[in-house]
């Protein structure tokens, strides 16, 4: 189940059928561990048929509430303000992977030998990323880390 301030700033931003969706999808996420959406679909605990599930689940993924400004920055913010304190050092690394035809750009955050992701961009080109679209990716998660020391980690 998600924590409690999770579900009251996910309710803020989200209708209750919306929020309804949202926590199933998570439990069949969590329980199947796949993100194909006709798997998914599949595992969709919703009384209609498969296709219209899929349609639905591609309904509310294209939500325009599911931003990261929106929706995940708010939480990264409260996360930080609830276990980090102000003027800590934390650590942010910065990584590029490439799976087949999708090459994503990624900026965690690392600490306890867990990294949380704190922004990520799908690149237009399969290559390695430039320095223009790293420190682009940087600055999208600097003014998040403004109370705390940053250390940014990475290859090359």
């Amino acid at each position: 189940m998600l924590p409690q301030f999770y579900q009251t700033h996910l309710q803020q931003h989200l209708t209750q059928t919306q929020f309804l969706v949202l926590t199933l999808l998570l439990n069949v996420l969590q329980s199947s561990k796949q993100v194909k959406l006709e798997h998914l679909a599949r595992m969709f605990p919703y009384p209609i048929t498969i296709e219209s599930r899929c349609r639905k689940l591609q309904r509310f993924l294209k939500l325009p509430q599911l931003t990261l400004d929106l929706f995940w920055y708010p939480l990264i913010t409260y996360w930080l303000t609830t276990y980090c304190q102000v003027g800590q050092t934390l650590a942010i690394v910065i990584d590029r992977t490439k799976w087949t035809s999708i090459n994503l750009l990624m900026v965690s955050l690392v600490g306890e030998r867990r990294a949380i992701p704190l922004y990520w961009t799908l690149l237009p080109k399969l290559d390695s990323s430039n320095v223009t679209e790293k420190i682009s990716a940087i600055g999208q998660v600097l003014p998040l880390l403004k109370d705390y020391q940053v250390v940014v980690l990475g290859d090359r």
